[in-house]
């Protein structure tokens, strides 16, 4: 499914149906658009019929990343954290022993120098068994904090680019614990209330409102249990809510995080490795010749998603599936070549 918006208006497309559903809410509960039976929730026993796609709840995977870069970006415009408060000083005990100099900036732009997944073969042993289905669900926060603990630095923080599942888990709970609040809380606190997206959430909803995701032969897995790893994949929202969350993107000053979402546009490239990625908070950003367009993908063990916008020319794109991410199964791929080159 892609899910538009440019200047505004708001256009669906799933199953080739396409549907202009403008901005007003009483337009997008109009006539339903016809969903692919591949993008479907499961029915509970003598339950309505099933929800249309558009307004199923999808598993973002790390497209959540961008979720946690703007919290911190907030935090700070609150006064609560600074960009560069160290991880260490907001840890309990297990964390105390973490490498010194990573700062919450460091977590949110992948320049902390942490691995993608912990070095502990606990994570390893309880994961091997559902590999495919959730391998994350048995490695809890504590477990999370201790690896942290036991990372040993091999280049100073800030001086290279390392993408990390593990720095952006320890990301959110440094930020639970340093303002006392669980991290969904302070999520919704500090972002999802403040933008209007009340429906958005981090774990999944009651029967019937959530799209089921299916392996690479098609098999439902279960919904995603991220365990102690929730700010680095577990957001789950409908394409209507996160098309709300990318206009935000593009015109903060008519939001109460204006200075936030400013803040996440800035350029934070790191020097190395030569071919990094160029990188805001939290975004990947391309330059184009229409102006940059920030962008993240995101995958879970049966579905995937892609966020991005473009500022200048006021174009968003939001694209879900509820299959494996493979190299045959890549909408992450197609929905980024369609912003950058075709669309706006």
């Amino acid at each position: 499914m892609f899910a538009l918006s440019c200047g505004g208006e708001r256009t669906i497309a799933t199953a080739g149906v396409v549907a202009a559903v403008g901005t007003d809410p009483a337009v997008r509960a109009g006539p339903a658009v016809r969903a692919d039976p591949a993008v479907r929730a499961e029915p509970a026993v003598g339950a309505e019929p099933a929800v249309r796609a558009e307004d199923l709840h999808y598993e973002l995977g790390s497209v959540s990343k961008t979720f946690a870069g703007l919290l911190v970006a907030q935090l700070v415009v609150a006064g609560s954290v600074e960009r560069d408060t160290p991880v260490r000083s907001c840890l309990p005990a297990p964390g105390s022993g973490g490498p010194e100099g990573i700062t919450l900036l460091h977590l949110a732009t992948h320049t902390s120098g942490l691995p993608a997944l912990p070095h502990d073969p606990f994570f390893y042993r309880q994961g091997l068994p559902r590999w495919r289905t959730n391998a994350y669900a048995g490695y809890p926060a504590e477990r999370v904090l201790r690896a942290f603990g036991r990372h040993r630095a091999r280049t100073p923080p800030g001086s290279r680019w390392r993408y990390s599942n593990l720095g952006m888990a320890v990301l959110g709970h440094a930020l639970a614990h340093r303002t006392g609040t669980p991290y969904p809380e302070l999520l919704a606190r500090h972002v999802l209330r403040p933008l209007g997206l009340d429906g958005v959430r981090l774990g999944p909803g009651p029967p019937g409102v959530d799209a089921v995701g299916h392996g690479t032969r098609g098999r439902v897995v279960p919904p995603v249990d991220l365990g102690g790893f929730t700010a680095a994949g577990a957001v789950r929202a409908t394409p209507h809510d996160l098309l709300t969350y990318l206009e935000a993107h593009l015109d903060p000053e008519r939001t109460p995080l204006g200075a936030a979402l400013r803040a996440v546009q800035v350029d934070h490239t790191a020097p190395r490795p030569r071919r990094a990625p160029a990188r805001a908070l939290a975004w990947f950003r391309a330059d184009t010749a229409r102006g940059p367009v920030f962008f993240h993908g995101g995958a879970t063990f049966g579905q995937h998603a892609y966020l991005g916008y473009r500022p200048a020319t006021r174009t968003a794109l939001v694209a879900v599936a509820t299959r494996r991410y493979t190299r045959r199964h890549n909408l992450i791929a197609v929905a980024h070549r369609v912003l950058v080159e075709a669309v706006g």
